[in-house]
């Protein structure tokens, strides 16, 4: 903080000489100049609860990525375009460590996360219960530019802190029920995996059956275009086989008729979609 003030001259050269000789001592003193700038744009984000030093660290960090990337000649002071990147870099940070789950990916969510105590504080003056309602969060919602449902569950994420899922429901009972414990699960249940293993196996026995009605050409082409997992198309099958690949479209579509009479025929229950 006792760092002098630069002239704009004086800051000049000094950029000049870290971009065109890598000179050092002009890197260090410039950002050394401007360390009470980032100060005091860490300052605005100690609400998030993060330790000040380690916001101080990154937004350093910031600064000198922006004295890397700095173009002396546009005659802008090096502390206009060094905010930008100081807050960037101490932002990035607080997302990264505020909570064990990751959020504000987008640049939207990360505006939300940002300027929602801001709204919320602004829109709740006039609210007596101090809650948000459902105009103020379709309002905060048009303001940032995301949904509804997004600002529900960012205010109930800066709400409360996180929980852990391997913690008791009753936190005064050691051997409760865990909170994983009550977490509905979304696969399918016994039987009907088994019902379709063998569903599976049955479909495949009755395919094979079917394609012996089919020709050499139509086995090729259906084999190709239907049952392999990256599917030819119709123009490399038309070179392969020598014919137009409208042709090929032709023989294919014969080639599937064949295959759904000869399995309704065989099987009435074969449900199939090919």
């Amino acid at each position: 903080m006792s760092a002098p003030y630069l002239e704009r001259e004086e800051e000049h050269q000094l950029a000049l000489r870290w971009r065109d000789e890598r000179d050092e001592k002009a890197l260090s003193k410039l950002t050394a100049a401007h360390m009470r700038l980032v100060i005091s744009i860490a300052a605005r984000f100690r609400h998030f609860g993060l330790p000040m030093g380690d916001m101080i660290q990154e937004g350093h960090v910031g600064l000198l990525e922006a004295a890397a990337r700095f173009e002396p000649e546009r005659q802008v002071r090096f502390s206009t375009y060094a905010t930008w990147w100081i807050r960037a870099s101490i932002q990035d940070y607080i997302l990264r460590n505020w909570s064990i789950v990751r959020g504000g990916t987008s640049s939207t969510q990360k505006a939300l996360f940002f300027n929602l105590r801001r709204l919320r504080a602004k829109m709740s003056r006039n609210n007596s219960s101090g809650t948000l309602d459902a105009t103020m969060y379709e309002e905060i919602a048009k303001a940032v530019g995301v949904s509804r449902a997004d600002v529900e569950l960012m205010n109930a994420r800066l709400s409360a802190p996180d929980s852990s899922l391997n913690a008791p429901v009753v936190e005064s009972d050691s051997s409760a029920a865990d909170r994983q414990d009550f977490i509905p699960c979304t696969q399918p249940l016994q039987d009907q995996t088994v019902s379709e293993t063998i569903d599976t196996a049955r479909r495949s026995l009755w395919l094979q059956e079917a394609l012996h009605e089919l020709n050499e050409r139509e086995l090729r082409i259906v084999r190709e275009r239907r049952l392999s997992e990256e599917g030819a198309t119709l123009e490399s099958l038309g070179e392969k086989l020598g014919i137009s690949k409208e042709r090929v479209r032709q023989i294919e579509n014969r080639a599937l008729q064949k295959l759904r009479s000869a399995l309704l025929r065989d099987h009435d229950q074969a449900i199939f979609v090919l």
